[in-house]
């Protein structure tokens, strides 16, 4: 099977792979679509931030090169589980975990203490076929097309950080950064019931598809200061919540800024070390609140998704061939700022 494999900073490459043995408990996957993330993009620029180099992951016992994806969907071509079907069209919830540690005892299996991302610390998605334990596969009904279920990832992502949050009908919320991510926590906040809806972002063509999605008021954040353009669209209160997406310190001091008093800043994005004002926060009563990956949230995403309530697909501004992918997926998201999600198609007629 071909592969796309990280060897590097701007080094991936299309190779000849021999599938390897399924072992019990795992399925092999013809890949349908997979798209590039966010962190792939980190890893393909400056890498490695995730991927294991010197040291195998405790679950997947894998180390550079790997073959990245993560967010992918397509039909189960062989079970090592009696309970998954060959044939079977899947999605996958693609964190590993170790199912004995604390946190996956108490069902935070989000947080296990060997958490990691197939196609980040094991193989992925960016390849014919893709291998993974059992327990990552959803089954798919006939009403969600195979590209709607390649983003149901970064869906589920933003999905977990509204269900993190104090979000009560009617609430105003902002959600700085209108990437895959911020669209998609756009859509969840509007399919659980927030009030104003507050988009911001600096690039016009991602709030347009964001103006699509329902909110009550699009900031330019270069052209307005976006946290006076939120009190002024809430009639001088401010938000009760604020999702900050886009990982930056501007954007999480206009995240902090925009919010009421008791008001609360869900962090989502990521970045390194950041400079908060604690007095005001403090003073404010401000919570602080950060979501990782998601936990029980594809099935609700799933049933959203075949009954029109939601069309994760929305981001979606590309395909593209494996052979194409990285000059027309992973270099157009860095040079290109009209692309937000790009999905690979390694198998061309399945795309």
């Amino acid at each position: 099977m071909r592969a796309l494999r990280w060897h590097g900073p701007k080094d991936l490459r299309l190779v000849d792979l021999v599938e390897g043995v399924l072992q019990p408990g795992e399925v092999r996957i013809r890949v349908a679509h997979c798209g590039i993330c966010g962190s792939d993009l980190h890893e393909y620029v400056d890498g490695p931030h995730a991927i294991p180099v010197k040291c195998p992951h405790p679950i997947s016992g894998r180390t550079a090169p790997l073959t990245l994806g993560h967010e992918f969907s397509g039909t189960v071509v062989e079970s090592a589980d009696p309970g998954v079907r060959v044939g079977a069209r899947v999605t996958v919830e693609p964190e590993y975990r170790c199912g004995q540690c604390l946190h996956c005892r108490q069902g935070h299996y989000n947080r296990c203490l060997s958490m990691g991302f197939v196609g980040l610390m094991g193989d992925g998605a960016m390849a014919e076929s893709v291998a993974v334990p059992s327990y990552m596969v959803h089954a798919l009904p006939d009403e969600v097309r195979l590209d709607q279920a390649a983003a149901l990832e970064p869906a589920a992502v933003a999905l977990h950080s509204v269900r993190m949050s104090g979000l009560r009908a009617g609430d105003a919320c902002v959600v700085f950064g209108m990437g895959p991510v911020g669209l998609l926590t756009v859509a969840m906040l509007r399919q659980c019931g927030a009030g104003e809806i507050v988009a911001v972002d600096v690039n016009a063509s991602r709030l347009a598809i964001a103006g699509e999605l329902g909110v009550t008021r699009l900031v330019d954040a270069s052209q307005e200061d976006s946290a006076s353009a939120v009190f002024a669209s809430t009639g001088g209160r401010g938000a009760d919540i604020a999702f900050e997406v886009a990982g930056t310190q501007r954007t999480l001091d206009a995240s902090l800024a925009s919010l009421r008093k008791g008001g609360e800043a869900v962090l989502v994005g990521l970045m390194g070390k950041a400079q908060i004002d604690v007095f005001d926060i403090v003073n404010r009563e401000i919570r602080i609140t950060s979501s990782v990956g998601y936990r029980d949230v594809y099935p609700t995403l799933i049933g959203w998704t075949a009954k029109g309530l939601v069309d994760p697909s929305v981001i979606v501004t590309r395909k593209v061939a494996l052979d194409h992918a990285v000059k027309d997926g992973f270099d157009a998201l860095l040079t290109d700022k009209s692309q937000v999600k790009v999905l690979v198609s390694p198998n061309g007629k399945d795309a």
